[in-house]
C-alpha cells in the first residue's frame, strides 16, 4: 500500500510543473529577426562594474559590435579593487560612443548594483535603457531585435535570458534549474495577459526598459535594498500597471555567472531569501520540487523492494515527467548533458540550499557579495 502510494503522489508532484512547462515552451521564444528599416531605435547601454577586469574587454567589444541601432555606451565603475576603470578608458579613448562614470560611497539603505543602476539611468540620454551585467556577451542584432520587439509589443520593461555557459560541476547542475524554474512554476501566457504583480520575472543580466515607464516605475530607486532585480524591478513596472515580458536569449546573448563551486552555492545564497526562499513559498515550492524530483526514485525503491511491478511502472513514469522538462531545456539551451543526467541530486542540493538560506535569513545575516554584505 505504501508503494503504489508514494508512485501516485510522485505521479502526481511530476504532472504539475510538466503540464505548466508544456504550456510554457511553445510561449518562451526568441523575438523575429529584424525587418528592413531605415529608422535606427536609440539606446543609452548601461553596465555597472565592479572588479570586472577579467570580462569587461569582451562584454563592451559584443555592445560595440552591435548593429541597427543608436548606441551610447556608460559603464559606472563601482569601487572597483582590480583595473576595470582602466580598461573602460583605454577602450573609451578609441570609441565616442563609450564614457565611463565613478559613484560616490554607497548610500545607507542600498544595494550595490541598484545604486549603480540608478546613478547610470541619471546619465543616459535615450528612451531605451539596457541594463547590461559585464559578464554579458551580446550577439550583434540582440539589441535591436529587442527594442522592435518591446515596440511592437507596448512591452514597458522587456528581459531575455542569455544562454547560460557552465564550466565546473556545480555550475552544470544548478545554473540550468533557472530555465527549470521559469517555465514550470510561471503561466507565461498570463504574465502577458495581464500586469498583476504576482507574474513578474525577468533576468537581471539583461533588462530593456522603456526610459519613461522606466522613470514611471519609480527607478531603481523602488527597488533600492535588493538584491534580486530580476524579479523586483518588474514587479516594481508591474505595480504600477505597466508591461513587462520575459524571451529566450539563447541566440541573443551569452552569460558566465560564477567561476566555481564557492560563487555557485554563494549566488545562489545571496538573494535566495527574495525568490523562493521566504516564508510564503519555500514550503509549497520545496514540496513540488521535491515531489516531482525526488519523490518518484524513493517510489521505485519501495517497489523494487515490494516486487511491485505496476507500482515500479508508475514511478518510472514518475521520473521521465520530472526528467522531461530538463532534458528539453539541455537540447534547446544547448546546456551540459552530465547536468541534466544528475538533474534529480541538482534538485535536492538546490532545495537544501533555499532552506538555508532562509533560515539564514531569520538570522538578520547577508551573504557577502563582491566584498559586500549590504542590503
Amino acid at each position: 500500500m505504501m508503494a503504489i502510494t508514494l508512485a501516485l503522489l510522485a505521479l502526481g508532484f511530476s504532472a504539475i510543473p510538466l503540464t505548466i512547462y508544456l504550456a510554457n515552451y511553445r510561449q518562451y521564444f526568441a523575438p523575429p529577426a529584424l525587418a528592413d528599416t531605415n529608422t535606427a531605435a536609440k539606446l543609452s547601454v548601461l553596465i555597472p562594474a565592479r572588479n570586472e577586469a577579467s570580462g569587461i574587454e569582451a562584454c563592451l567589444a559584443s555592445v560595440l559590435a552591435s548593429e541597427n541601432i543608436e548606441l551610447e555606451v556608460i559603464v559606472l565603475d563601482d569601487h572597483s579593487e582590480d583595473n576595470t576603470a582602466e580598461i573602460v578608458e583605454k577602450i573609451a579613448a578609441e570609441h565616442h560612443s563609450l564614457r565611463l562614470i565613478g559613484s560616490p560611497p554607497l548610500p545607507k539603505g542600498w544595494n550595490g548594483k541598484q545604486h549603480a543602476c540608478w546613478q547610470l539611468s541619471q546619465q543616459a540620454s535615450h528612451p531605451w535603457l539596457v541594463f547590461l551585467d559585464a559578464d554579458v556577451r551580446l550577439h550583434p542584432s540582440a539589441l535591436a531585435r529587442l527594442v522592435a520587439y518591446a515596440q511592437t509589443n507596448k512591452t514597458d520593461l522587456l528581459s531575455a535570458f542569455p544562454r547560460q555557459e557552465t564550466g565546473t560541476l556545480l555550475e552544470k547542475m544548478l545554473i540550468p534549474l533557472m530555465h527549470v524554474i521559469l517555465l514550470s512554476f510561471l503561466n507565461l501566457r498570463s504574465m502577458r495577459s495581464t500586469t498583476a504583480p504576482s507574474l513578474a520575472a525577468g533576468c537581471g543580466q539583461l533588462f530593456l526598459a522603456n526610459q519613461a515607464s522606466y522613470q514611471r516605475a519609480g527607478t531603481h530607486a523602488a527597488i533600492r535594498q535588493s538584491r534580486h532585480d530580476g524579479l523586483k524591478l518588474p514587479r516594481a513596472f508591474r505595480q504600477q500597471g505597466l508591461k513587462t515580458d520575459v524571451l529566450d536569449g539563447n541566440g541573443l546573448a551569452t552569460c558566465r555567472m560564477y567561476r566555481n563551486a564557492g560563487e555557485v552555492i554563494k549566488g545562489l545564497l545571496k538573494n535566495a531569501d527574495e525568490g523562493i526562499a521566504n516564508a510564503r513559498l519555500i514550503l509549497p515550492c520545496s514540496l513540488l520540487l521535491f515531489g516531482a524530483n525526488t519523490l518518484p526514485w524513493i517510489a521505485v525503491g519501495f517497489a523494487c523492494y515490494s516486487a511491485n511491478w505496476y507500482t515500479g511502472i508508475i514511478a518510472t513514469i514518475a521520473i521521465a515527467w520530472g526528467w522531461l522538462p530538463r532534458c528539453c531545456n539541455t537540447l534547446r539551451f544547448q546546456q551540459s548533458w552530465l547536468g541534466c543526467v544528475l538533474h534529480p541530486v541538482g534538485i535536492l542540493l538546490f532545495i537544501i540550499l533555499q532552506w538555508i538560506a532562509f533560515f539564514t535569513s531569520l538570522t538578520g545575516k547577508r551573504i557577502a557579495w563582491r566584498g559586500r554584505t549590504e542590503s
